[in-house]
């Protein structure tokens, strides 16, 4: 098992299509602050609103010099009628082999009506310009998230 993720360690490398198939990176953002969010399902009431919410800061986030990306297991039909359905400005990765959510930690056993099953724990990682892991919110309450996570944009 991967060591936990901490504030301070260098973020890993993400390479994952987004809802064009086109491969984004980490790499390829460098400079700009990052939110990295990973969230358990398109069109899900959760992730719905989180995403939604996070669209509505986009301009607060650009501000600060930030940019947001999205992570779920969904392949990318998914993410394209979810981006359009809700109007969603920024791309979403399909991580569909988990092997990213895994390296961030976020892929856990989960139980929903008693059944267990793995799953995408609702997380989201601000990186700095540097590459840097600048805060880390680990099983996210949608309610709020959006100001944790332009606070610590700031900060």
């Amino acid at each position: 098992m991967a060591k936990e993720l901490a504030i301070g360690d260098k973020a890993p490398e993400v390479a994952l299509p987004d809802q064009h198939g086109k491969t984004v990176t980490l790499k390829g953002l460098k400079g700009k602050q990052i939110v990295l969010y990973f969230y358990p399902k398109d069109a899900t009431p959760g992730c719905t609103k989180e995403s939604c919410d996070f669209r509505d800061v986009e301009s607060q986030i650009m501000r600060a010099g930030g940019v947001i990306v999205g992570v779920s297991l969904d392949g990318k039909e998914s993410h394209q009628k979810f981006i359009k359905k809700f109007g969603l400005p920024f791309p979403l990765l399909s991580d569909e082999d988990a092997a990213i959510s895994k390296t961030y930690g976020v892929y856990k056993e989960k139980n929903m009506y008693g059944k267990k099953y793995w799953g995408i724990e609702r997380s989201t990682f601000v990186i700095d310009a540097d590459g840097k892991l600048k805060t880390i919110f680990r099983k996210v309450t949608v309610d709020g998230h959006v100001d944790e996570v332009l606070t610590a944009l700031r900060a």
